[in-house]
């Protein structure tokens, strides 16, 4: 195709954006409300296993040492549960430091503390923090090997209900997010077939008078891919405009944050340019394919 010609196709393309003003609007609006419906799934799904992720790594599992090991045999314990695979921190928590805080958390019972004089009945231990809490008992498991283990204490309850809520939200929001893809495609591609069903004289006549079907096709497409854009570039404007919104409410209750965590709300920036590519050219590939493929049936005449 000379480069007259494919200009020809493109300049009709944007024509008929504004000729058949009221179809494309109506293929915007359907676009925008799509595109914002699976949008909002997605990031509130991300969101959601943030939160989780948060809460996950506020779990400490804590190993406490024989008493009498030695200063040699805390540094061997401790570079060794660095070097397991599922362990993310490691901080050393002398008895020391136990007993001092003890004292304070129990400052009623002064007389108590000060019956044991500078005897310390509390053991070393290291504060551990693991990458995945779903390979928590492996992890256990391969701590109890080493030498000099007292005890280990694991929130084996709670982390069983974060694995269980994790997998059965995985699980809904997946079918929420592929049941509004369904549903947006379906009354997108309603919507298309009903703006080529109003041309479909138009489209006859251009291939009765010997037309391709790419010639017929490609300012369909053009219009598709216009109305999908600014589509896309408006739910991305919705979108940023309404998560900002929602994350100064968040930011105003503090109990709320206490218990998620404020690190755990993805900030918008982080994922503006992830979000701009699948709106904008997610809404522009789906204008697009959608009147291309519409005119299909009126083409094979």
């Amino acid at each position: 195709m000379k480069l007259s010609g494919f200009r020809y196709l493109v300049e009709q393309g944007i024509d008929n954006v504004w000729k058949n003003r009221m179809m494309a609007f109506a293929s915007f609006c359907v676009l925008l409300v799509s595109l914002l419906l699976v949008g909002f799934s997605v990031l509130v799904y991300l969101n959601v296993n943030t939160v989780i992720g948060g809460i996950e790594s506020k779990n400490e599992v804590i190993v406490y040492l024989d008493d009498g090991t030695t200063d040699e045999e805390i540094e061997q314990i401790g570079s060794r549960l660095k070097g397991m695979s599922n362990v993310a921190q490691v901080s050393f928590y002398s008895k020391e430091q136990a007993y001092e805080s003890l004292k304070q958390s129990m400052a009623e019972y002064e007389v108590l503390f000060d019956s044991l004089g500078d005897d310390n009945p509390l053991v070393d231990a290291y504060r551990l923090k693991v990458k995945d809490i779903g390979g928590i008992r492996s992890t256990i498991n391969e701590i109890k090997l080493l030498d000099h283990i007292y005890s280990i204490r694991a929130p084996y309850d709670f982390v069983n209900v974060l694995i269980q809520l994790r997998s059965i939200l995985t699980w809904v929001m997946g079918a929420v997010i592929v049941a509004m893809v369904i549903v947006s495609m379906v009354i997108i591609s309603n919507t298309t077939r009903t703006s080529v069903f109003s041309r479909r004289e138009e489209i006859q006549i251009m291939k009765y008078v010997g037309a391709t079907d790419a010639f017929i096709r490609f300012p369909f497409f053009v219009e598709g891919m216009i109305t999908g854009f600014f589509a896309g570039a408006l739910a991305l404007v919705v979108t940023w405009l309404a998560y900002d919104g929602i994350v100064r409410i968040l930011q105003d209750q503090s109990t709320i944050l206490n218990i998620i965590g404020t690190g755990s709300i993805i900030p918008f920036s982080e994922i503006y340019p992830p979000v701009t590519a699948a709106y904008v050219c997610g809404g522009a590939l789906i204008g697009a394919l959608g009147s291309a493929v519409s005119t299909r049936k009126y083409i094979n005449v």
